[in-house]
């Protein structure tokens, strides 16, 4: 072969170069993002196996504690703290980068799982979950910013695909392991052993984040911290958890907290939100909208799922469990779909066909209450509804990053958290309502395993959660219509 010119050669050598540094930086496990992607996604890792382990504990621990009679406010506690973590996390990382909000949340998580595992009376047990959830809410929020700004916009969807494949091995495996622990150790060890798995992911991934994501974004204003944000966040979490407290009691002085809730609620919503989410406004409210819709219906629904297996079919708990086991697996394949390069002209359509899937699923699982119907049905349908979730959240995330400028990452990002929270609350809380309205009792925040100890509820019950349900997913799909934002000046007004 003939020897290169001088020019033929620098040319070879451009292209070499070009082809390495693509090489680095061409996967989300590439040599330029490795540490940091096996970091956040271990950490990601962590809190989906202490997520579906902690309602396998929490039936021991409230006994053991005697504390049945308060049993909903270990899990509320968590939810309405989440909500004030994820508007200031937003606020710190849009001013000083994500990385005090991710350490202060882990520390955060951490702290609770410890006071939890350690609490002698329920009323400390319910404080480290709501230190817990104060945590999570700004490890949720941060983690979105360092995608935003670690990684570019084509390794995004592939990214919010490997969080989405963290929840599969632990929704078949958490429970189970956490039963074993519980069974061997204690219900002590299933919040104590996390926070010691948390130090090897925090070791790879901070130093990547203070590098790639420390500090203010280059280039613009740092504008001041927004204290009307922050006193929204404290109503929209008072506001939440007062609501969860009135949907437990459906006497009439239950309306007191129910209506004190709303007049807090409401405009800390309309505040916290971008402008015209509630109207399905085109781009960014629509996303932000989208997710909310999304993850309320479904969320709602496949928490009464066993519940309805083991009092209508006979089901034992562990078997009703297991009907969702794999709607992890098509849930990760659905996220995974949509990361693909070839999917990003098809986004839009693809999530409306997500919708369309959850909406089924969900309108299919009461068909079980029919004695004719096999109960494996439900698992069928919750697999194609699992597979349209992975579709539509994923590619809720990917929407938001895109409309979001850099300086607004974190405020869009809680916005979206705050949707998709609250909206499982409000939902969760209607169905449970209606639920108990028709004979059901009030299990509205209760795990299955737990409320299936009254096997007398009404069919009539379980349908009046699961259509109600399907209709608002079917809404969800017309949301996916208003993503495109004809005017892209204003896909980031908050």
């Amino acid at each position: 072969m003939a020897a290169l010119e001088p020019r033929d050669a620098d040319v070879a050598d451009e292209v070499l170069s070009h082809a390495a540094r693509h090489d680095e930086d061409g996967t989300v496990l590439g040599r330029a993002h490795r540490a940091l992607t096996v970091g956040i996604v271990s950490v990601v890792l962590l809190i989906a196996f202490e997520a579906t382990a902690v309602g396998t504990a929490m039936p021991v621990a409230a006994r053991d504690l005697d504390g049945v009679s308060v049993y909903a406010f270990a899990f509320s506690a968590y939810f309405t703290t989440s909500l004030f973590g994820m508007v200031f996390a937003g606020q710190l990382s849009d001013r000083r980068g994500p990385l005090g909000a991710l350490g202060g949340g882990i520390g955060a998580f951490a702290a609770g799982l410890l006071l939890s595992g350690s609490a002698q009376v329920m009323w400390v047990f319910i404080l480290g979950r709501a230190v817990q959830g104060l945590g999570g809410g700004l490890v949720i929020v941060a983690l979105y910013v360092v995608v935003g700004r670690a990684y570019p916009e084509r390794l995004r969807p592939a990214i919010m695909a490997a969080f989405a494949a963290c929840w599969v091995v632990p929704s078949v495996v958490g429970p189970l392991a956490a039963g074993a622990v519980t069974e061997q150790l204690g219900w002590r060890w299933v919040f104590l052993g996390i926070p010691v798995l948390v130090v090897g992911p925090l070791a790879l991934a901070l130093p990547q984040i203070r590098r790639r994501a420390g500090g203010p974004v280059e280039g613009t204003a740092v504008p001041p911290f927004d204290r009307r944000r922050i006193r929204l966040a404290l109503a929209i979490s008072l506001g939440a958890g007062l609501l969860q407290y009135a949907a437990q009691d459906l006497r009439p002085v239950s309306a007191v907290p129910a209506a004190a809730g709303l007049a807090l609620l409401v405009p800390a919503v309309r505040g916290l939100l971008p402008r015209g989410t509630w109207r399905a406004a085109r781009g960014l409210p629509s996303v932000v909208l989208l997710r909310g819709v999304a993850a309320g219906s479904f969320i709602a629904a496949e928490s009464f799922v066993p519940l309805m297996l083991v009092t209508q079919r006979g089901l034992s708990p562990t078997l009703a469990g297991f009907s969702l086991a794999a709607g992890g697996g098509t849930w990760a394949l659905g996220s995974w779909l949509q990361s693909r390069p070839w999917a990003e002209p098809y986004r839009e359509r693809l999530m409306a066909l997500g919708m369309v899937l959850a909406a089924a699923a969900i309108a299919a699982a009461p068909s079980v209450l029919l004695p004719a119907v096999p109960a494996w049905t439900v698992a069928v349908a919750w697999g194609f509804g699992c597979f349209g979730m992975g579709l539509v959240i994923s590619s809720t995330s990917v929407l938001l990053l895109k409309l979001s400028a850099p300086r607004e990452a974190g405020a869009n990002s809680a916005a979206l958290q705050i949707s998709d929270g609250l909206s499982n609350v409000l939902l969760l809380a209607m169905g449970g309502a209606a639920f108990a309205a028709l004979g059901g009792g009030s299990v509205a925040h209760a795990p299955a395993a737990v409320a299936a100890a009254d096997g007398g509820s009404h069919p009539a019950a379980f349908a009046a959660v699961f259509l109600p349900m399907a209709a608002v997913a079917l809404v969800g799909a017309w949301v996916t219509t208003r993503l495109h934002s004809r005017d892209p000046r204003h896909a980031t007004a908050v």
